[in-house]
């Protein structure tokens, strides 16, 4: 049985919950530049000091930018896209700071912030929900992640996965879908992903909702969190930024700790990134599993290095799960490459390029992608008879 065939026990269409996600958004260095309000472009990177570079290399490799760009622009075919699936709810993980603040982590050698006053850059893409509990978030020092915070909540931006103290960064987001339910956004960072230890949030100081180990305990902790929010018939998400930026290997750590979250803790997607390419995707007990969603938007294009993993291309994920028992319906992916700093459709042979890694990747799990006419990639997985 795959999952073109109805999943059983599915309620009506009217009641599925279709959740949209993606990779890493990154809207600094040569993003903020090229938006309306570019912000202080000094870097402290071992090669780059001015952000601006960031903006003359994507010139190079993919054409001229007519600066400045309005706040729409970098989204690119993404809003369309977005307005012809209607998702519920709008799910990315945002790897920038927002802020004016100079002080830099020291111990850091990549820093990524975008001037405040380009707010509306994110508010065009109508976003419910950003995580933060990345490697990133913290880059602009302890008055950076503050400034984040306030800048976001002055925007009506719902986050989580940050705070000013550990109970603000453990907090979920929650989301009342109208006639259908809540969907529950918990954001978690693992060290495995760069995420400093110092960075953990404290009772009395700022920071992320940092993962030791991926743990049982770690595991415990989130159920913890989950049973005291979690109702009948709520969509539980769980963002999770682990793992390195280049490899297609999902270690047994990993993966096992994604099944504790399904399993022990009433996760019901796993919303996995930190990866710079799209990694495998599994339907554990019929609940998905990103392991890896690739980056998709940044400012990386014309520098050199892994070009054999096209970190250039990426998906934005419309996942269909059904409230009532929290299983995946269907899973539909817009392919997409970043070019001249802007979100575009994939042509048909980085869709299939694209379709045959996921299916190369999964192939472990039982599952594959599939491309349609229109370019747009459909996930198919074999349902174990136990769950028949």
């Amino acid at each position: 049985m795959t999952n073109d065939e109805p999943v059983p026990g599915a309620e009506t269409a009217s009641s599925l919950v279709t959740i949209s996600l993606c990779g890493d958004v990154m809207t600094g260095r040569g993003i903020d530049q090229a938006l309306r309000h570019p912000g202080d472009s000094t870097l402290y990177e071992p090669l780059v000091r001015d952000s601006r570079q960031y903006l003359e290399m994507a010139e190079r490799a993919s054409g001229i930018v007519s600066i400045p760009v309005d706040d729409a622009y970098v989204w690119g075919d993404a809003l369309e896209e977005w307005d012809r699936v209607a998702p519920d709810v709008r799910i990315i993980n945002l790897e920038t700071s927002i802020t004016r603040s100079n002080d830099y982590w020291l111990a850091k050698d990549v820093h990524y912030r975008m001037n405040p006053a380009n707010i509306g850059c994110l508010l065009a893409a109508h976003l419910d929900c950003c995580s933060l509990a990345n490697n990133h978030v913290l880059d602009w020092g302890y008055a950076g992640l503050v400034e984040t915070l306030d800048t976001l909540r002055a925007a009506n931006l719902k986050c989580a996965g940050a705070g000013r103290d550990r109970e603000e960064a453990a907090a979920p987001v929650v989301l009342e879908i109208p006639g259908q339910g809540r969907v529950v956004i918990f954001s978690v960072g693992s060290v495995t992903s760069g995420i400093p230890r110092t960075w953990a949030a404290g009772d009395d100081c700022p920071g992320t909702n940092l993962l030791e180990d991926l743990s049982a305990d770690d595991c415990r902790r989130i159920c913890g969190h989950i049973a005291r929010v979690k109702r009948d018939g709520d969509i539980v998400v769980l963002s999770i930024h682990w793992g390195g930026n280049w490899g297609y290997d999902i270690s047994s750590t990993r993966q096992q700790f994604a099944h504790r979250l399904i399993d022990d803790a009433g996760v019901d997607v796993v919303y996995g990134h930190s990866s710079h390419h799209v990694q495998g995707i599994e339907v554990y007990r019929q609940r998905l599993i990103l392991y890896g969603c690739g980056d998709f938007l940044d400012d990386y294009e014309g520098i050199p290095g892994y070009e054999e993993f096209r970190d250039d291309l990426g998906l934005l994920y419309f996942a269909t799960v059904d409230p009532a028992t929290g299983t995946l319906v269907r899973l539909h992916m817009m392919p997409t490459q970043v070019r001249r700093l802007s979100v575009r459709r994939a042509g048909k042979a980085d869709a299939q390029w694209l379709a045959d890694t996921l299916s190369r990747e999964s192939l472990p799990f039982g599952v594959s992608a599939e491309m349609a006419a229109d370019g747009s990639l459909s996930l198919r997985w074999h349902m174990p008879p136990s769950a028949r």
